[in-house]
């Protein structure tokens, strides 16, 4: 072997050997997470059949779609509306100044008025078991053929609902 390879091979020798530690220390870090309750919230829109005075009332649903933390308790309330003049008792659909009396309720009984807690109407809340697993509310509306609906003029009539969730 020549001169020079040895001399190679004694230096890297000696380099492996320095790399290697002699000693060891330890020291620890946290970590750490922050989880926060949060919930996605989306509705699809409520259309009713057509109604027509006289022939029985008309139903019509909407699904409100949940996505919250697991373990998050939620709360589902619905305004009165955007109609002038309406209450949660009584909701209005609206045709510039004319109106259709309507309601939204938790279901299909059509006994229980969905709204914020006030005017006997009721809110609808639970408990999440996970961000994965999607809740379906169903809001069931009904536009019932009393004497008022009845004198009701012909056309399009429309109201705007506000959904609230509270986690």
């Amino acid at each position: 072997m020549p001169k020079s390879s040895v001399a190679a091979a004694v230096a890297i020798g000696i380099l492996a050997a320095a790399a290697v530690p002699a000693a060891t220390k330890t020291t620890s870090m946290s970590v750490a997470a922050t989880l926060v309750d949060t919930c996605l919230i989306s509705a699809s829109p409520l259309t009713f059949q057509p109604y027509v005075a006289g022939s029985g009332a008309v139903a019509g649903t909407s699904t409100i779609s949940l996505r919250c933390s697991n373990g998050a308790l939620y709360a589902v309330g619905l305004s009165a509306g955007s109609t002038p003049g309406t209450t949660i008792g009584q909701r209005l659909l609206a045709n510039g100044s004319n109106t259709l009396q309507y309601n939204l309720y938790t279901s299909n009984a059509y006994t229980t008025v969905w709204g914020d807690g006030t005017s006997g109407s009721t809110v609808v809340s639970g408990l999440s078991s996970g961000f994965g697993s999607p809740i379906s509310l169903t809001i069931y509306g009904q536009v019932p053929d009393n004497a008022s609906n009845k004198l009701s003029l012909a056309g399009s009539y429309s109201d705007t609902i506000v959904i609230v969730l509270a986690y």
